[in-house]
């Protein structure tokens, strides 16, 4: 049996991805509007690419830009869910990156 491919919103249960139970007191994360990234590792925008997207909400806290928040990702049981699923289709941060950059945001 295949487990469901969730999006960060979904895994964390954090109510601020579409249309969730939050936004109004915390806004809407960034993975969940995105839209560079929309497919990468299957996700929904940046919902299976969030270690690369500056100020997403981790844990209730807005989190920095890749490089500040890199380390702390790849401990993230989400992150490590995420590229075990995707075995060998697995989107690496480097061929993200490159995406999310194209879009002329800034990331450190």
């Amino acid at each position: 049996m295949t487990r469901q491919r969730l999006n960060c919103w979904e895994y964390q249960g954090c109510g601020c991805g579409p249309g969730g139970a939050r936004i109004g007191e915390s806004g809407q994360c960034p993975s969940s509007t995105e839209s560079s990234l929309h497919g990468g590792n299957h996700g929904i925008n940046g919902g299976r690419s969030c270690w690369v997207i500056s100020g997403t909400l981790c844990d209730g806290v807005v989190a920095g830009d890749f490089e500040d928040k890199y380390h702390e990702c790849r401990k993230c049981a989400f992150s490590q869910r995420v590229e075990v699923e995707e075995g060998l289709d697995f989107e690496d941060s480097e061929s993200l990156l490159t995406r999310y950059r194209g879009t002329g945001v800034s990331t450190g």
